[in-house]
């Protein structure tokens, strides 16, 4: 018997094979083996794949006629046919003539051929199909609550899975297509269709079923999708589609075996189906990136982007398939390797190691599983793997692919300055629809693998001070190759992350100076470079001041280079407090701030730094940041601050602070001494006593000060003794 196209109308009373082996189709009965009706089932994976087969049948209705998959089955000498597979398409298309002919008041005798369709999995399932053929509805609320609240319909049919399945499917074949006009019509003009092979002399066992039938389960979404793959790019290329679908079943299979189950050892789960289609949506990306667009805000659903870049709908669909190939082709066989995990542990660190680039702690160094098991989360719909991730993953893919181009060695350096460029990018590493700068940033990436060099050409992509660092640092290292490994040994420190400006190459023979330094007391080392100079920078509003704290947060900040001023004085600063020693001790640090602070008692000038180190109450928080309006003309008016960016009740006057802190204001955020009806506050060169009611001013109390406005007396041991003699 041969393969045949009929529509679910015309396949009835069709006649297969011919001469002796002709037998007429009378019934399509679903065995009692098959597993139950799933495409209503509820569920984030049943209702993608139900709401993609209805949008598919609505265009065929609408638009284009379709043609679905292959439907296999067994006719027996009455005329008998039993779905080996299609089981799930026949059933809605049976479904959806019965809600046609309803909606089209079609007469009885035009879709009696329904009654012909029965389910025998179950009692329940054979007897609803009859029931259903023969009931009118009113349409005026939800089909499936009509039938439900009907007398032929016992209360126990709704625990069957395949009469609750059809429930829902109904709901959603109403809901998608109760506005078609003439929908009777256009399914008997045959605007849906699909092969038919008949199976006639395989002989029909439960082996075969069971074979046919994965055991009773329902397809998973990775077998729909690999089949609507198939289906595409066969619409385009049949060889191409053959290489394809061979290379997923057999040596992309083979690549994923290793990193199965998600981390899950339960045996159901011994699959690579998710690893698949989540590095799929990483490829996808990047095809989107390359077209200077943007993933964000369209859908993330793996048929949606089957549709927009593989179907015969997209102009580029073969350059795409093809970017599918090298993607998973570059991880199959790596040249030196046993695995991709091989591979990328050789070059991949969480702390400092000769020829390997660092990568924080808080990532995996398997940055290919990583993005196999975390690239979207379990709806599948939102992305959790970070844009640096995906520019150090692409980057690497650059170079699997060009392995016949591209040196180890050459790729070891190269994918040093792209991790430099990444952990040094932070805001300009984004995809925001008005600000996306992936493409550009995905190019000079290919241009840094590729030829080792930067692309002054490709605007807007990676950090611009990073971009000149780092060809500055090429042109270096060509010059005194032999300085590489203490270049990169300082590149590495934690505090740096890739970035060594505040350093400087003329100044790498401190790099174990630094890390010598960066050993000791945050504390201490903040004191002792203060002694040496105001070391703070100030930020671009101009009245919020970075300093270093307690915390590394804020040494990171302050020693990147940004939009504050100030960068090259503590830099100036640093390294003449590393010039002082060949290395470091709390002890030696003590040493340099004592000595800062003993001067200036022995000549009677307290300058802002003065208090800065003596007091560890005017030393910043966590974020090392400090408020003033007008430092030029009030250097003593730092107000310290406990967060990143804003005031808050825990910020403070360091000098009212130290006087009084059972008195301090929480309500005015720390810039006044409450004593009953009065209060105090501080200006840069006295302290003013008010009453709170009208804040009138009952007494000033001064801070002398020489000619150039430095304190000439501890302006603390002014005010302790002020408060201790009036309250």
């Amino acid at each position: 018997m041969a393969t045949t196209l009929h529509s679910f109308m015309d396949i009835f009373d069709t006649t297969f094979g011919e001469d002796s082996e002709a037998v007429q189709l009378k019934k399509i009965i679903i065995p009692i083996i098959q597993r139950d009706y799933a495409q209503g089932r509820k569920g984030t994976d049943v209702t993608r794949i139900r709401e993609r087969f209805l949008d598919s049948l609505y265009m065929a209705v609408t638009e284009k006629p379709i043609t679905l998959d292959f439907v296999y089955g067994d006719i027996d000498n009455e005329g008998n046919m039993t779905p080996l597979d299609g089981q799930q398409r026949l059933t809605t298309l049976f479904l959806l003539h019965w809600y046609a002919a309803q909606k089209g008041n079609v007469s009885e005798a035009e879709y009696s051929f329904l009654k012909r369709f029965s389910y025998e999995t179950r009692y329940s399932a054979r007897y609803f199909c009859i029931d259903l053929v023969d009931y009118k509805p009113n349409f005026k609320t939800k089909i499936s609550k009509e039938i439900i609240n009907q007398a032929w319909f016992p209360l126990d049919w709704e625990n069957d899975p395949t009469i609750s399945s059809m429930l829902v499917m109904l709901d959603a074949i109403d809901n998608k297509f109760k506005d078609v006009p003439n929908l009777w019509e256009r399914l008997k003009e045959k605007c849906i269709t699909f092969y038919f092979l008949p199976i006639k002399d395989m002989g029909l066992t439960d082996e075969l079923y069971i074979k046919m039938n994965s055991r009773g389960k329902p397809l998973t979404l990775f077998e729909h999708f690999k089949a609507e793959l198939e289906r595409q790019i066969r619409s385009l290329d049949d060889n191409l589609a053959n290489r394809i679908i061979g290379k997923i079943d057999r040596d992309w299979t083979d690549l994923l075996w290793e990193y199965r189950d998600s981390g899950n050892n339960s045996s159901e789960d011994n699959i690579i189906d998710d690893e698949f289609l989540r590095y799929f949506k990483f490829i996808c990306d990047v095809i989107c990136y390359r077209q200077n667009e943007s993933p964000l805000g369209r859908s993330n659903d793996e048929f949606d982007l089957l549709q927009r870049y593989f179907s015969s709908k997209c102009p580029d669909a073969i350059k795409n398939i093809e970017t599918l190939e090298r993607f998973m082709d570059c991880w199959c066989k790596i040249p030196g390797y046993a695995s991709p995990t091989d591979f990328l542990k050789s070059f991949m660190s969480n702390k400092h190691e000769q020829g390997k680039i660092l990568v924080e702690s808080r990532f995996s160094l398997n940055i290919f599983e990583d993005c196999l098991r975390a690239y979207s989360d379990k709806t599948g719909r939102i992305r959790q793997f970070p844009l640096n991730r995906i520019v150090l993953l692409y980057a690497i893919t650059t170079y699997l692919q060009n392995i016949d181009k591209v040196t180890e060695d050459d790729f070891r350096r190269r994918i040093r300055i792209v991790n430099n460029l990444i952990r040094n990018s932070e805001d300009e590493v984004s995809d925001r629809t008005d600000r996306n700068r992936m493409p550009a940033i995905l190019a000079e990436a290919d241009a840094i693998i590729l030829t080792g060099g930067i692309d002054e050409s490709i605007e807007n992509n990676f950090n611009v001070s990073q971009l000149t660092e780092e060809k500055e640092k090429i042109k270096f290292l060509e010059a005194n190759p032999n300085m590489e490994d203490i270049l990169f040994e300082l590149e590495d420190h934690f505090l740096l992350n890739g970035q060594i400006g505040i350093i400087g190459l003329e100044n790498l023979t401190y790099t174990s100076r630094f890390e010598s330094l960066f050993k000791c007391s945050l504390d201490r080392i903040d004191c002792a470079l203060m002694a040496l100079g105001d070391y703070g920078q100030v930020e671009r509003n101009k009245w919020r001041y970075q300093y270093g704290s307690t915390y590394q947060v804020a040494w990171t900040a302050l020693f990147h280079r940004s939009a504050n001023s100030g960068f090259e004085n503590t830099k100036k600063i640093l390294i003449s407090l590393l010039a002082t020693n060949e290395e470091f001790s709390n002890e030696i640090l003590k040493k340099i701030s004592d000595d800062f602070l003993q001067e200036c008692e022995n000549n009677n000038v307290f300058p802002f730094r003065y208090y800065y180190i003596k007091y560890r109450e005017y030393r910043p928080g966590s974020y090392g940041k400090m408020h003033n309006n007008a430092a030029a003309e009030n250097p003593y008016m730092f107000l310290v601050m406990q967060t990143r960016t804003q005031l808050s009740q825990n910020s403070y006057y360091p000098y009212l602070k130290v006087a009084d802190d059972s008195h301090l204001s929480k309500d005015d955020m720390g810039r006044r001494l409450i004593f009953g009806d009065e209060h105090i506050i501080c200006n840069n060169s006295s302290y003013q006593r008010r009453r709170n009611e009208d804040d009138s001013v009952v007494e000033t109390i001064i801070v002398p000060q020489n000619e150039d406005g430095i304190d000439t007396e501890d302006r603390i041991t002014i005010l302790k003794n002020y408060i201790k003699a009036n309250f």
